[in-house]
């Protein structure tokens, strides 16, 4: 981590009105999911979904879009309007002394917002984990229903940009895979979106 690069930062891409986050899904959800830009009857809006503003993340979690039920890597954009929604309305998945009065109110915390936040090692291109943190966010309940029903904007498959980057990985070649990466950058959360949300 360099003097400037903070340890829990949002990094991605984005524009003035949407931000992109990415999700894997088994093939049945993200190929239909792609073609309509809407997510199918087959995905759980009641249970938690996890968005992820970072690649190289998704492609640790996902192994490249080759682990099982995450052969098909989607690039969502979504509005920054529901991005920040839901980091307002989100919670630590862990108690942080610094940040909770106590575990009580942690867990009071927890209950009563629909999003969760956790700050992962960021990765490089061979998915080793750097020093400073990428943001994770989970949704449920209200949160879950807004993603799907209000804040997507449109849905891509790049399940082929992932094979091929990983390709050059493997070839020794990671010059031409980085020019490949989409550009992430500081997205201008604004602060109290964020106070509760790292120490």
């Amino acid at each position: 981590m360099t003097a400037t690069e903070p340890k829990f930062r949002i990094r991605a891409r984005y524009t003035d009105t949407t931000v992109t986050v990415y999700q894997a899904y088994r093939p049945q959800i993200g190929r239909p999911a792609a073609r309509t830009g809407r997510f199918p009857s087959a995905w759980k809006r009641d249970r938690m979904t996890w968005i992820k503003p970072s690649f190289l993340w998704m492609m640790y979690r996902c192994g490249w879009g080759t682990k099982e039920g995450q052969e098909t890597v989607l690039a969502i954009d979504i509005s920054r309007e529901g991005f920040e929604w839901a980091l307002r309305h989100s919670c630590l998945s862990h108690y942080v002394p610094a940040l909770h009065a106590d575990q009580d109110a942690w867990k009071q915390q927890l209950r009563s917002t629909p999003a969760r936040v956790q700050w992962d090692p960021e990765r490089d291109l061979h998915l080793n984990a750097l020093p400073y943190r990428s943001l994770q966010l989970g949704l449920s309940g209200e949160a879950a229903a807004r993603y799907a029903d209000e804040w997507i904007v449109g849905i891509e498959d790049v399940t082929p940009l992932a094979t091929e980057i990983r390709a050059l990985v493997r070839a020794g070649e990671p010059e031409r895979a980085s020019g490949l990466l989409p550009r992430e950058t500081p997205y201008p959360a604004p602060e109290e979106a964020l106070a509760h949300l790292r120490a």
